[in-house]
């Protein structure tokens, strides 16, 4: 495909991180126009630092890159999902779960997998779930486990675990290790029985028995016997002149090379430049990589600990000297993916996005006066009719660079006004805004948004029923998917009366669906702050739909009030639900928080929109005259938590009044948290 479709980089493996690393540092070698990273997983493990992981040197965070973060800063949209396939004649590459992406160029550095093996057991790659599983192992476990494959791999994984379990029994099954002195001496000296055949008596094993690519590449691709995608000096796939491969899951077919991240290092220059080049029409710069590498293995069995090597079929002994040089180049290695503190500075000043992105309540409220506009703030405007008809509207710059799932999000934030009075979505229309960047880059933003808001109402058996499209005026922003803007009507059917905001009853408990803190957590996100597994979970939770808690309240006797928390924040949004014969006791110990999100509070960090929701706060002083506070908390808040009643929330809980037997099964059945409850203003 020609035009201004994107480039993709399918995996966030050695090579594509530092392609990534370079254009942060050098925007000007950036090809031109939307460029997009496809990775199952928003961290990418450093190779070297696993075996350290897994003895329990390091900590997860400490051995992964955050490609979130890389890609913000190098001005590329991230999309995390599963890839499955590729069709070379559409172009396209294939997801799991979601519509296919379009491209005009893509390069490969997928990584590999490891090979089938006869032996049942978890493999070591994919590594993410080979860690869940060794994680979900009792670490006082006395029964025996296996690491099948005596190859550097195996031995260091074993050796590893020792440190892990060091009374555990361990054996490494391997037939190779019969002629290898040292290493039988290495195994023997940790303790750790070594077989050349597996016992068929069933146990926990590990299989380290080679890799190969993953084994969709060969349907679509030249391979060679392990899968590994042929290219050309250059990279250029064979036969694919708009496709690239690099690292584990490429070869160059006329210098082949074992796969090791120490050419998938090395070719990200090269990577960097024929893309470059490729993009301006210049001729392409072959590569000869070096014959030999050196490998540094570490042994953690015991202290001190030591590393040995290997250079082509010599080898290095065990030294405490080579274990040194293991670490100072495993650690210079993913240092280098640190952001610079100007950097961080700059994200901090940036406005957020999302929900946070409103107008502030007190401007809003005085337009409205000012344009004559009065009455209740209800979440959505009753249509009348027989079942009862509701409509409301939402949108919001976007929060995220994936077009798909940032359109799924909002179509969710948009909903969530029409389950806040108990309807059911019936039908949607939506106005997406797109930057200027080619007919083709706009038709495929629109695509993956169109299927992005459709994916939220089928869900649900809604409707997407039209729409219109805007182009931007504004300056194009890097990714341009962050130009990107969604906005939906959605209008549906109550099956009774639908639930008001202001009808708290005295006595009533006050029930929150979900975890607050997404305006904070994603403010942290641009300043380079927030923990990349605490935005894992925050995404999680936002990327599913309430629908169902809507069904489930509907079949409940006594839901009197609800409302969704969204721009305002808690206390904000609580506010309109309040009348004056009611007043509210918030208990603060029971206010749920995303995982990250009061530790960034406390620290002083906060959503663009917050210091405007602030005068929300003065629902918490008491008044002269009445001697009571509307908002009352059950103890003296913490920064944290007084920052977190304020937080604007993107995707954010529905909060229901009820009684207080109605609330007692609720929180039963889940995911219910009760956060106070509502009492007589007069007694």
């Amino acid at each position: 495909m020609k035009g201004t479709a994107p480039i993709l980089l399918a995996g966030g493996g050695h090579s594509h991180a530092l392609l990534l690393r370079r254009w942060a540092m050098h925007p000007q070698q950036r090809p031109p126009g939307l460029i997009t990273l496809i990775n199952r997983c928003s961290t990418a493990l450093y190779s070297g630092m696993v075996p350290g992981l897994i003895a329990g040197q390091y900590q997860r965070n400490a051995a992964s890159i955050d490609l979130r973060q890389l890609c913000d800063r190098a001005g590329v949209a991230l999309v995390i999902a599963e890839i499955v396939g590729l069709d070379t004649e559409q172009c396209q590459l294939l997801l799991r779960d979601r519509p296919p992406l379009r491209y005009r160029r893509l390069s490969l550095n997928l990584g590999a997998e490891s090979k089938p093996s006869k032996q049942p057991g978890i493999p070591i790659k994919p590594l993410e779930p080979a860690l869940a599983f060794l994680d979900q192992q009792d670490r006082h476990s006395t029964e025996p486990f296996c690491v099948v494959g005596g190859g550097p791999a195996g031995q260091e994984v074993v050796l590893a675990l020792r440190r892990r379990w060091p009374t555990r029994p361990l054996t490494l099954i391997s037939k190779s290790l019969s002629h290898d002195p040292a290493a039988r001496g290495r195994i023997a000296e940790a303790g750790i029985r070594l077989k050349a055949e597996a016992d068929h008596q069933p146990t926990a094993t590990l299989l380290c028995t080679g890799s190969q690519a993953p084994p969709w590449l060969a349907k679509a691709l030249p391979v060679d016997a392990d899968g590994r995608i042929q290219t050309d000096a250059t990279l250029n796939v064979c036969g694919h002149p708009s496709l690239f491969a690099s690292g584990d899951c490429g070869v160059i077919q006329s210098a082949p090379r074992p796969p090791s991240g120490v050419w998938a290092v090395r070719s990200a220059v090269v990577l960097a430049r024929n893309l470059l080049a490729a993009e301006h029409g210049r001729p392409l710069k072959p590569w000869r990589p070096q014959p030999l590498a050196l490998q540094l293995m570490g042994n953690p069995s015991h202290d001190p600990v030591r590393a040995w090597g290997r250079w082509g079929a010599w080898s290095l002994p065990a030294s405490r000297w080579l274990w040194w040089i293991k670490q100072r180049i495993d650690q210079r290695f993913i240092a280098a993916f640190d952001p610079p503190r100007a950097m961080d500075q700059d994200a901090e000043a940036m406005a957020c996005r999302g929900c946070a992105a409103k107008l502030p309540a007190a401007p809003l409220q005085a337009a409205l006066q000012q344009a004559g506009l009065h009455g209740p703030a209800e979440d959505a405007a009753e249509l009348g009719g027989d079942p009862p008809r509701l409509q409301s509207v939402d949108g919001f710059p976007a929060l995220l660079s994936d077009p798909w799932l940032n359109a799924r999000l909002t179509t969710l934030h948009a909903c969530s006004d029409l389950w806040a009075c108990g309807a059911d979505v019936n039908h949607a229309m939506a106005v997406v805004t797109l930057p200027t960047d080619g007919a083709d880059l706009q038709q495929e933003l629109l695509a993956q948004s169109l299927a992005g808001i459709r994916s939220v109402l089928d869900e649900q058996g809604a409707r997407l029923i039209g729409g219109h499209t805007l182009e931007a005026r504004s300056p194009t922003p890097h990714p341009a998917s962050l130009g990107l803007q969604v906005a939906l009507s959605v209008t549906g059917t109550a099956s009774g009366p639908p639930w008001p905001k202001q009808g708290l009853r005295a006595g009533d408990a006050l029930l929150l669906s979900r975890p607050l803190g997404t305006g904070v957590l994603f403010a942290a996100a641009m300043a380079g702050a927030a923990d990349p597994n605490d935005l894992d979970h925050v995404l999680q939770t936002m990327n599913r739909s309430q629908h169902q808690l809507v069904n489930g309240l509907r079949q409940c006797d006594g839901i009197h009030a609800c409302t969704d928390i969204t721009g305002f924040g808690l206390l904000g949004h609580l506010g309109e639900m309040l009348h004056p014969d009611i007043r509210v006791r918030l208990e603060l110990a029971q206010l749920p928080a995303y995982p990250g999100a009061l530790a960034l509070l406390e620290q002083g960090l906060a959503s663009s929109l917050a210091p405007s929701n602030r005068q929300a706060w003065q629902l918490l002083d008491p008044d002269p005259q009445a001697g009571w506070a509307p908002i009352e908390l059950s103890a003296a808040p913490s920064r944290g938590q007084l920052e977190l009643l304020v937080d604007p929330q993107t995707c954010g809980p529905l909060l229901i009044s009820c009684p207080e037997a109605t609330a007692a099964h609720l929180i039963h059945q889940g995911p219910w948290i009760r956060i106070g409850n509502a009492k007589s203003a007069h007694g």
